[in-house]
């Protein structure tokens, strides 16, 4: 299993080039605020349409709340993009027993309050415009190692010109208060519930 490395100062660097090159590229960033459990971890299950996605997230956390950063990548890229590894990437080395493994790990990180974890659960990265989001089984893994304590908190993020030259990011958040009993159809469900609200949001944009 590949996990996070420490290092500040390159952690220090990659934070603020990530805040440069996103205000660089993008002409606003937007998102809404919501209330959470400030004893608990967050987990943020994400739709995953682009190369910034987990940079999106990496800065929002920096904004709103500001938790120590933790993202299941996969093994290519955790190797092929050598700074992730220093920003709390982790990934699988291996099929079978390995995934297992770095699944019952972000477990553990859900037990500790001062973490968040982000998922893609597509896996792959998918168009901004399906209608649907898939989610691979291992989601489920992770909570179930988990005490279950943490707050689920859904992103569903969409990019739009309007009147700008470079594109508006924008991210609509919610935080899940979850079911006693929690299945993958449960949360399948439930997470493409806020992804559809938010299409619909999305599209009565007007600028």
């Amino acid at each position: 299993m590949y996990r996070p490395l420490k290092n500040n100062l390159i952690y220090n660097f990659f934070s603020w080039y990530i805040k440069l090159i996103i205000k660089k590229d993008f002409s606003d960033f937007r998102f809404n605020d919501l209330k959470i459990k400030e004893s608990a971890a967050i987990l943020v299950l994400a739709n995953h349409f682009s190369w910034w996605d987990g940079f999106f997230i990496f800065y929002l956390n920096r904004l709103l709340f500001k938790k120590h950063f933790h993202v299941l990548v996969s093994a290519e890229n955790y190797k092929k993009v050598g700074f992730l590894k220093y920003l709390g990437a982790f990934a699988a080395e291996s099929k079978g027993k390995d995934v297992l493994a770095t699944l019952d790990y972000a477990g553990q990180l859900l037990d500790n309050p001062d973490n968040l974890v982000l998922v893609f659960p597509q896996g792959k990265l998918y168009s901004n415009h399906v209608k649907n989001i898939h989610f691979e089984k291992g989601v489920m893994q992770m909570i179930n190692s988990s005490q279950k304590r943490m707050n689920i908190i859904f992103a569903a993020t969409f990019t739009d010109y309007f009147s700008k030259r470079k594109p508006v990011v924008q991210t609509y958040l919610h935080n899940w208060e979850t079911e006693e009993y929690v299945s993958l159809q449960l949360l399948k469900s439930a997470y493409n519930k806020h992804y559809d609200q938010s299409v619909v949001k999305q599209t009565q944009i007007i600028e």
